[in-house]
């Protein structure tokens, strides 16, 4: 695990596996993003069988397979669709292509898994609510900020638990590096990525959603800019917006490329929780000058002040969940309806944050 590196970070969890050797059997395909390999350490610690692993570029592959010496390449996708032991086929292509390889996933009877974000286009969204209904498989997102983060998801727990009464205001703010030379073509044109917002952006809508215990949102403005990249015109290295959420709970967000190089981690991600009766504040990667790897909450309430230390004790149980859900159609670990209003809205707010642009630059 690379905690300098976001593209790269895959923790290891000692959780135990909620299924027998070999009852959930997965493939992987299209490793454009270094994300996948968090997604299938996830299901292989929660005892999921990975079987195949496919991926036109040879260096990508190699380098998966030193990683995952397990796996048997396969020298087409079509042998990945069309083997009728896997349940499920995880994916990180470039983010236009998602939605039209989980469409034939689906359709060949398995459920998808892909990183965030799913989807780059609202059109994409609607042709994939429609082949999910058509085929009764799951689309599954790997938003892993929230997911495969100890604390990220132990704060997910605390608000249902009435732990500081009703939620009023979610504030997220996500630095990433850039690193650029790091960084493949397609990152750099937005068609392909979809916008900061639609991008990073999509976690951190998810995580609103989640801790606000909010089914719907409004958009009340976004905005996005390329502050220090010029030549990379179409990156947007920066961006903000707002949410009201269903249920009156308030959200902002920035979202950004600006980690300095002399942070340990890749982003110093937290979130801060306000509520009736309480508040928290979520360290995800860091505890600055105290901890490296952290993941804290630092929770008030009227009691005090209590610090939540989550790392290597909550685990990551929605990797778990995830292959329940598959094999058993159930919707423990994220429902369908939340997967796809995380993304519905961020890709809203990104097109808010264009408009925006296009009416000032006129």
């Amino acid at each position: 695990m690379s905690l300098g590196d976001g593209a790269s970070y895959a923790p290891e969890s000692q959780s135990s596996p909620v299924v027998s050797p070999g009852e959930f059997r997965f493939g992987v395909t299209h490793l454009d993003h270094d994300h996948i390999y968090g997604q299938t350490q996830g299901l292989i610690d929660a005892g999921g069988l990975l079987v195949s692993v496919y991926d036109p570029d040879e260096a990508r592959l190699n380098a998966f397979l030193k990683a995952f010496p397990q796996t048997k390449p396969v020298k087409s996708l079509s042998l990945i669709l069309e083997d009728p032991s896997l349940s499920l086929i995880a994916s990180a292509a470039v983010p236009d292509q998602r939605a039209d390889l989980g469409v034939q996933v689906m359709r060949h009877g398995k459920d998808y898994f892909t990183d965030k974000s799913p989807f780059t286009t609202l059109q994409q969204l609607s042709r994939v609510k429609r082949v999910v209904e058509e085929t009764n498989r799951r689309y599954f997102v790997y938003y892993a900020e929230r997911l495969h983060n100890e604390a990220a998801w132990h704060a997910g727990q605390l608000p249902s638990q009435g732990a500081i009464g009703r939620v009023l205001h979610v504030l997220s703010i996500a630095p990433h590096r850039l690193s650029p030379s790091t960084r493949p073509e397609w990152f750099f044109k937005k068609a392909r990525y979809g916008g900061i917002i639609t991008d990073i952006g999509s976690h951190q809508v998810e995580q609103f959603l989640t801790y606000g215990e909010c089914g719907d949102a409004e958009v009340g403005f976004a905005q996005v800019t390329n502050h220090a990249y010029p030549e990379y015109p179409e990156l947007e290295d920066f961006g903000e917006f707002a949410l009201t959420g269903d249920n009156g709970a308030s959200f902002y967000s920035r979202v950004d490329w600006f980690t300095p190089d002399g942070s340990e981690v890749w982003g110093d991600g937290r979130t801060f929780v306000t509520g009736t009766d309480g508040s928290m504040e979520v360290r995800k990667y860091v505890d600055p000058n105290r901890a490296v790897p952290a993941a804290k909450i630092f929770l008030t309430d009227r009691d005090g002040l209590r610090e939540i230390d989550c790392l290597g004790r909550v685990g990551y149980p929605f990797f778990g969940q995830l292959i329940l859900d598959s094999l058993n159609g159930t919707e423990q670990a994220m429902s369908q309806a939340h997967i796809f209003k995380a993304a519905e809205l961020s890709m809203q707010a990104q097109m808010v944050a264009d408009e925006f642009n296009k009416e000032h630059k006129s």
